[in-house]
């Protein structure tokens, strides 16, 4: 999928279809994260300040604001990511990862020896210092024009980012920033369920048998999250 526009989204066939969209670390993991959560801004667990700031700014410009709802970045998208980071996803417990590490087409899966919290930190240095080496500024202090640009510059690019190729980075921050604003707000994204609204998509609502054979009919109810949230 290409970098969106600062005006419209767009979305990929198969992107519901990722065997990862839902979940990672368990609905346990989530509801523990979360069972004193209030109005104070969160907290990243894994990712340091700098780190941070660069989420933000790059989930912001991968799914940006238009007239149909606020960026990733104030869906929770930098959020869903940092908690993917502390679950056996983000530390590459959930599939094959001894050698050899071998380049591979994108149907073999994961090639790359670095679980994804090393990464996105081993790739996250390595683009703000491209970008003070191009702009003389940190990725997250330029303009939001020049960050898209140096974002399709690493989907389109063949260098590294560390270890890291930097189409590779992007694809695994894309992929995931588009998880954290569709996935269930329980697991920290998806804020107020404003992603499942653009989509209309009604969440994890238990009967939907009076509605089976309306065909074209408009379905009345918002979403409801697994932990009972409504938008």
């Amino acid at each position: 999928m290409k970098l969106p526009s600062s005006t419209r989204r767009n979305f990929t066939a198969g992107l519901l279809g990722s065997t990862s969209f839902w979940i990672y670390g368990g609905h346990k993991v989530w509801a523990d994260a979360l069972q004193s959560e209030s109005s104070r801004p969160y907290q990243p667990q894994y990712f340091t300040p700098e780190e941070w700031r660069f989420l933000n700014a790059a989930c912001a410009r991968i799914f940006p604001a238009d007239a149909h709802g606020p960026d990733g970045a104030v869906l929770g998208a930098p959020e869903f990511i940092d908690r993917q980071m502390n679950t056996p996803y983000g530390h590459g417990e959930l599939w094959y990862m001894s050698g050899p590490f071998r380049s591979g087409a994108p149907n073999l899966g994961y090639q790359l020896s670095l679980p994804p919290r090393d990464l996105y930190r081993q790739s996250i240095e390595a683009a703000n210092a491209y970008a003070r080496q191009l702009k003389g500024q940190r990725f997250d202090e330029l303009e939001p024009s020049d960050q898209t640009a140096l974002l399709k510059t690493f989907e389109q690019g063949k260098m590294m980012l560390g270890a890291v190729p930097a189409h590779t980075f992007f694809e695994q921050l894309r992929q995931n920033t588009l998880e954290g604003v569709f996935s269930d707000p329980l697991y920290g994204g998806n804020k107020g369920l404003a992603g499942w609204m653009l989509l209309g998509f009604p969440g994890a609502r238990a009967d939907f048998m009076d509605w089976v054979n309306q065909k074209g009919a408009p379905y009345p109810f918002g979403p409801v999250s697994i932990s009972g949230e409504t938008a």
